[in-house]
């Protein structure tokens, strides 16, 4: 993970995206750059467009609605998917999407366990797919940037904070603004790159597989592929990333909570600030702007924070892991280029595919292709002793979820004692439901021995 600091890194933009003459990250359409620009251009080529100025200014310390500026951030990311090219779905081509998913679901009623939510698929456009994933967004980066703003409020001493007050209020403003502005610039950059929904990991319109049928046919070009294939393939991954989370419905929460618990370990060097502060020249107002990108607000990685990120590593890797064996068991014998598909995915995330790089950039997390060749591993070898519906029962309940040791020892998590399959599970939870019924209608439960064994089976 880098040093640089979460949300404010001048290199957050791909080196072949624009970028203004100063050889910052900020793209044409920040509009930071624009206040900045025009307010330090004041003087020195005729008088500034007031209106426009005091309109920026209205717009950035306006934001009421949390630590990042989303009105700002949607704008942006508009913005970027306008200027690198957009278009409306054709009607052939959500045919096609749905077709795709049609026969997704029926390859994958084979492969796994989980039933199909029944959610209708979805083609978007990169426009709606911004739209679409904002809510999910604001899970994922919310927490971070909620504790880098309580360290700005907290990083000047009392006396100092008392006596630059609207001051301190502008740059905590200024900052909500900055991350919207380069959360909207980065989510912008990811619509033209991703193929679905899902392609951090975690699906981010919830209940609904997407395809964005534009970047799905630029994904396929120069591989020799039918593009029938390549969408057919995408689909099943889509597909399969909805059900794994449908029928593990704690594993998002848990997801977020990692992203919570980083957040909370966030450790801000408020002497750091306080130096950089006192170094800025009010003279010229884009300081601040170069201040902000040159790393004010340093976060360096604690402990307790690594924790967090190490099993939030875990847990991508797995939910990677489980939808490459799904998929390659639904394709086996079925569809001779999936073998192909799947190398270029995964050499696309060997080398930092765009997605990953932008969820590093957003929560601060790389998922090592060390780890996800383990958890690919992992997969195959439970399903081989246990078939599918015993790889399935993994899922069931998180203290079930194997640990890093496990990734590369499967042996000894499918030996150990604590395993508890599918059909033992069902019987815990069923006994416990009954309990709770018989508790609800007065009645007395099962005897205390059934109970304990039920409690005991479930926490296994």
């Amino acid at each position: 993970m880098s040093d640089v600091p979460f949300g404010f890194r001048p290199d957050d933009d791909d080196d072949d995206q624009p970028k203004n003459e100063s050889g910052s990250g900020s793209g044409p359409n920040d509009p930071l750059s624009s206040l900045f620009g025009m307010m330090g251009a004041s003087g020195q080529q005729g008088s500034p467009d007031l209106g426009q100025m005091l309109q920026q200014i209205g717009k950035l310390l306006s934001w009421s609605g949390g630590p990042v500026n989303w009105d700002l951030a949607n704008s942006a990311a508009r913005d970027v998917v306008s200027s690198s090219g957009d278009r409306s779905v054709s009607s052939s081509e959500r045919r096609d999407v749905e077709d795709a998913f049609r026969l997704a679901d029926t390859w994958l009623d084979d492969a796994t366990s989980f039933p199909s939510t029944g959610g209708s698929p979805r083609a978007w456009s990169r426009a709606e797919w911004v739209e679409g994933t904002q809510n999910a967004w604001k899970e994922l980066i919310e927490p971070v940037a909620a504790r880098v703003s309580d360290a700005m409020s907290q990083s000047l001493p009392p006396e100092m904070s008392q006596a630059a007050g609207p001051l301190v209020g502008m740059l905590q403003q200024v900052g909500v603004s900055m991350w919207g502005a380069q959360v909207g610039q980065s989510i912008g950059t990811l619509a033209s790159e991703v193929c679905g929904a899902s392609d951090i990991g975690i699906p981010l319109a919830e209940g609904h597989p997407a395809l964005l049928p534009a970047n799905v046919q630029a994904f396929g070009e120069g591989l020799g592929i039918d593009g029938r294939d390549v969408m057919l393939y995408l689909a099943l991954r889509e597909a399969a990333y909805v059900r794994l989370y449908a029928h593990a419905p704690w594993l998002r929460s848990h997801i977020i909570s990692l992203v919570e618990e980083y957040a909370r370990h966030v450790n801000v060097d408020t002497d750091s600030i306080e130096s950089k502060l006192r170094d800025i020249d009010p003279s010229r107002p884009e300081a601040l702007q170069e201040a902000l990108e040159g790393g004010l607000f340093e976060l360096p990685t604690t402990p307790q924070q690594q924790a967090a990120l190490d099993r939030l590593e875990l847990a991508l890797a797995l939910v990677e892991g489980w939808v490459d064996d799904v998929v390659t068991q639904a394709t086996k014998d079925r569809l001779p280029s999936a073998e192909a598909l799947r190398e270029t995915i995964r050499r696309r995330r060997a080398t930092g595919g765009p997605a990953e790089q932008t969820f590093a950039t957003l929560v601060g997390l790389q998922l090592r292709p060390r780890r996800l060749r383990d958890a690919v591993a992992f997969w195959a070898a439970i399903r081989e002793e246990r078939d599918v519906q015993g790889r399935d029962a993994v899922w069931a309940h998180p203290d079930l979820m194997p640990s890093a040791d496990d990734l590369a020892d499967p042996q000894a998590f499918l030996h150990r004692d604590e395993l508890v399959d599918v059909s033992d599970l069902e019987r815990a939870l069923g006994s416990n439901d009954e309990a709770d019924e018989a508790r609800s209608d007065g009645q007395d439960g099962p005897d205390d021995t059934d109970e304990g064994e039920a409690g005991g089976n479930t926490s296994s």
